[in-house]
């Protein structure tokens, strides 16, 4: 089978009269004179008018992005997007020492908590690291395991900021 390139022009059963505006490595996507924008399978049952040559990537944008999105999680130390609470969009963290005669800090929370979610990116990637580590007896990965835990328990105070349950700090269940 022969793929139609975009222009191609096709009479269609069901559509009718059309025009190839968009190939996919599934779908032909078909704008038709009477029904609009459709997509059909690239091996419908319709007859070519008239094709032109195939001269264009048979991959759409959104399986290029998903393929690209799964080899980043993959491969980087990065992780997915993490948003915070709403209720904490735009606010700022103040800390002012017991002593009145230093000066307090204050930050946008949002930058605070970038930092509290790189904290969490590179245990996660430490994580990784050690459980892949040839270097590592068992005993070893699981005591080296078990500080990176205390370390996710130490962090869950900050879980309010976390806007879904499912991406918070999760520390050592007690039994």
């Amino acid at each position: 089978m022969q793929l139609l390139g975009i222009g191609s022009r096709i009479n269609h059963n069901e559509f009718g009269k059309g025009v190839v505006t968009n190939v996919t490595s599934k779908q032909y996507w078909v704008t038709f004179m009477d029904s609009g924008l459709e997509t059909i399978d690239l091996n419908s049952d319709f007859e070519v008018i008239e094709a032109c040559e195939d001269d264009v990537d048979t991959i759409s944008f959104a399986e290029v992005e998903s393929s690209l999105v799964h080899i980043l999680k993959k491969w980087s130390d990065t992780s997915e997007i993490v948003n915070i609470s709403d209720k904490w969009k735009g606010g700022k963290l103040i800390l002012e020492p017991g002593d009145t005669s230093l000066q307090g800090k204050e930050m946008g929370i949002d930058s605070f908590f970038h930092k509290i979610t790189m904290v969490r990116d590179r245990l996660r990637v430490m994580e990784q690291k050690i459980n892949s580590s040839k270097n590592l007896d068992e005993q070893e990965k699981i005591d080296l395991q078990q500080y990176i835990t205390r370390s996710y328990g130490s962090l869950t105070s900050f879980n309010v900021l976390f806007k879904m349950k499912t991406q918070q700090f999760v520390g050592q269940k007690s039994k």
